[in-house]
């Protein structure tokens, strides 16, 4: 058993510190345009697809609950939007029969349309089936905005929009897309359309 080198207080403040250091010297523009895209979107009937990896797929998930029914807190007031990580049937069959590089872009060729939009959630921005999906939504016409971490990767440069935060961290980078995510659905809840 190895020794504690750290107390948990003193990793949790340096935690803390990473994650307020990341917020307080980000630039806010990709995430306005996110927003205001995704406010479009909603007005006009529109479908957001979300997706994501490991951590990533979770937040993928939470995040179409919150735009589903959170946004709105009133049935059939939410917005038109999927998580492409969720289905596992689906998933595992696109994973077995075509490759797991395909288990998004494969879900997006059906589903989507162009006007909707696309929002990956990457640690590197490098997985294969992130890099595919945003391939895919350029093809149909999809607006795409990458949240990122670390160097951004090749999703950087693939997504219309990048939300990029340089922090070389998986669980601040995963914490930044939930950070992200609950900025926008809030913003969202206060600017709804009233029924």
């Amino acid at each position: 058993m190895g020794l504690i080198t750290d107390t948990p207080t003193k990793h949790f403040v340096s935690y803390a510190e990473k994650v307020n250091s990341t917020l307080s010297s980000f630039d806010w523009t990709g995430v306005v345009t996110l927003a205001e895209d995704m406010h479009r979107a909603w007005l006009s009937g529109n479908q957001v697809f979300m997706c994501g990896n490991g951590g990533s797929a979770g937040n993928a998930i939470h995040l179409v609950n919150d735009l589903v029914y959170g946004i709105a807190k009133r049935s059939g007031g939410g917005m038109r939007a999927i998580s492409l990580s969720a289905n596992t049937s689906v998933m595992s069959c696109l994973a077995n029969d075509i490759g797991y590089d395909h288990v998004f872009s494969e879900q997006l060729a059906v589903q989507g349309r162009p006007g909707d939009i696309l929002i990956v959630l990457s640690g590197s921005g490098n997985s294969p089936n992130i890099l595919r999906v945003l391939e895919r939504a350029r093809d149909i016409g999809i607006k795409s905005f990458a949240i990122l971490g670390y160097t951004g990767g090749m999703s950087k440069e693939l997504a219309d929009t990048s939300i990029h935060f340089p922090v070389h961290d998986m669980q601040i980078a995963e914490d930044m897309q939930l950070i992200v995510g609950h900025m926008v659905t809030q913003w969202l809840y206060n600017n709804r359309p009233m029924a």
